[in-house]
């Protein structure tokens, strides 16, 4: 597989909204892990000559059960950037998914590192949020490779108010990470709920892992200080349309709500 033929492609289909037919994984010449983070390297490199800083890192498969299936050993990651993480400043704010393919929602916990690791002792605060993920394959059929190749399928990530982590309370945070559920509601029906626990049965382990896939993965850069990390979706992903108001509430952890209205 040609990583930087294949990193014009999918540069293409999201500048342009042209859905790509084939995904790399299905095509002749197959795409490799190591090949797509050399993708997803290409595609952070041309972004940040563009002019935008890269901000953190998301996490995909955070789901344990599914690596087998899927041929993982670890989650994966992929880049975020200054342009498609904002922060709600009132825990209720708008977003636009005109130039989208086929969007959906995904409630999470959001982690800002004030040193490098994987640690609690290393985060400085976390957050409520919701990503929003766009797949440019027909029917979001994919395999991780292709996942980790297109951005992650990261579009936004919604950051709500942040809570600072205190070094005496991280015993008691570690415990309620792993035990805390959330309410995912829809134009304020319940559409949804999740825990904690779905996600490598708590963001903080999730947040281990990933800095263990970091170091593992080939040519990757280790967590770094004043980055912020998407830990993964505590429910399902639900599509969405504009109109719709999309609500996270927790409960076991002192994080207000958040609201997004989805526009066109």
């Amino acid at each position: 597989m040609n990583t930087l033929a294949l990193a014009d492609e999918i540069e293409a289909a999201y500048a342009r909204r042209h859905v790509i037919a084939e995904a790399p994984s299905a095509r002749a010449a197959g795409l490799t892990l190591d090949q797509a983070y050399a993708v997803e390297a290409e595609l952070a490199r041309r972004r940040r000559a563009a002019g935008h800083r890269t901000v953190g890192r998301k996490v995909g498969f955070a789901n344990k059960a599914l690596w087998r299936v899927m041929g993982l050993s670890t989650v994966t990651w992929a880049s975020m950037y200054d342009d498609t993480v904002h922060h709600a400043a009132t825990n209720d704010t708008s977003l636009s998914i005109g130039r989208m393919f086929a969007p959906k929602i995904e409630p999470e916990i959001v982690m800002k590192l004030k040193s490098p690791g994987g640690g609690l002792e290393n985060v400085e605060w976390i957050a409520l949020g919701f990503e929003v993920i766009d797949c440019p394959f027909p029917g979001w059929k994919f395999k991780p490779v292709d996942f980790v190749a297109s951005y992650g399928f990261h579009a936004a990530l919604i950051v709500g108010t942040p809570i600072r982590i205190q070094d005496e309370k991280i015993p008691a945070l570690g415990e309620a990470l792993s035990q805390f559920t959330v309410r995912l509601f829809r134009n304020g029906e319940l559409a949804e709920e999740g825990a904690g626990k779905n996600v490598l049965r708590s963001p903080a382990l999730c947040l281990a892992e990933l800095a263990s896939a970091t170091d593992g993965q080939a040519g990757a850069t280790p967590l770094a200080a004043d980055e912020i990390i998407s830990t993964g979706t505590l429910t399902t992903s639900r599509p969405i349309e504009p109109g719709e108001k999309w609500t996270a509430e927790v409960e076991g952890l002192d994080l207000p709500a958040l609201t997004v209205r989805v526009t066109s």
